[in-house]
């Protein structure tokens, strides 16, 4: 539920498409707004749209403006990042499909994936069953684990999304803080690559 992140999602396949051979790639979740209460105000709404207008503009991403972020919406990512974590223990190789599925359900249809349900009808469509699927979410092992991401996420020093943190033995290389093109990114990947090598 982050729209720079949703920007960022052909970038990410494209990095995974050319470099599976020489990168391993983990999703790390860092819960951009989690445990929040309180609806969308309207001035909120019309910010958070704002974003949502830079984003699609500066990636060509879709996005569904009208309807978005109904009267009455909480704006909680924790439910989106703990479902991703649950899918990922029910089959691993689904983390990257189902990532992207929640947020094209978020950004293109304008499904709140706040809910179980709509969550589970997601991980449905990558063939996973909805009832495991379901007792895993509700899981406190998956809740915890979901607040380690979130506790890893903030001490490797992410402060915005997307990041991209590259690692080799105990080495750590920020790679980019925010959405760039992949045309910017790749000499620095290949640089990094060559190094470690």
């Amino acid at each position: 539920m982050c729209s720079w992140c949703w920007g960022f999602t052909p970038v990410i396949g494209a990095i995974k498409e050319g470099y599976s051979d020489r990168l391993k790639i983990a999703l790390m979740l860092g819960g951009l707004r989690p445990g929040t209460t309180e609806p969308v105000t309207p001035k909120f709404r019309e910010e958070i749209l704002h974003h949502w207008r830079d984003v699609q503009r500066m990636t060509g991403q879709p996005f569904a403006f009208e309807g978005a972020l109904p009267e009455g919406f909480v704006y909680d990512t924790e439910p989106a990042s703990r479902a991703v974590i649950a899918v990922a223990g029910i089959d691993p190789a689904a983390i990257f499909p189902y990532f992207k599925s929640v947020q094209a359900a978020f950004y293109t249809e304008g499904r709140d994936v706040t809910r179980a349900g709509t969550l589970a009808d997601l991980a449905a469509q990558h063939n996973i069953d909805m009832p495991r699927f379901l007792e895993r979410f509700e899981s406190g092992e998956v809740r915890d684990m979901t607040r380690t991401h979130f506790r890893l996420t903030r001490e490797a020093g992410v402060r915005g999304f997307p990041t991209i943190v590259l690692q080799a033995g105990s080495g750590h290389k920020l790679l980019t803080n925010g959405c760039r093109p992949l045309a910017e990114l790749r000499p620095e990947l290949d640089a990094w690559l060559a190094e470690t090598a």
